[in-house]
């Protein structure tokens, strides 16, 4: 049966991005034809857990994109364990640098 209330406390009990997402994605003027990406979704939630799917949904509303496949393109990839910043190593001379009296120019007096 066609129940989007039902479909929606589903997305809602994983979490409240991912009811967000859900609400975000049934959001169409024929709301019935999103509810296969939304079993999709929950799909996602069963497959990699409620957390991490719940922060996929967040970073995915924040940037306003509204795509299933979005979120599980960032959940099979792991973008939720992004790598620390690494500090910029200090520049050092370069192995061919010449000294500034190289390029002065000898005019005759």
């Amino acid at each position: 049966m066609r129940d989007l209330n039902t479909l929606q406390r589903k997305a809602s009990a994983h979490g409240d991005h991912v009811g967000a997402y859900a609400a975000a994605v049934l959001e169409h003027p024929l709301p019935w034809t999103k509810m296969r990406q939304v079993y999709r979704l929950l799909g996602l939630v069963r497959r990699h857990g409620a957390g991490a799917a719940d922060d996929a949904c967040r970073r995915a509303l924040d940037a306003e994109v509204i795509d299933v496949g979005l979120i599980e393109r960032m959940l099979s990839r792991g973008a939720g364990e992004q790598l620390p910043l690494m500090a910029k190593p200090p520049a050092t001379a370069s192995r061919f640098v010449r000294s500034a009296t190289d390029f002065t120019v000898r005019r005759p007096s």
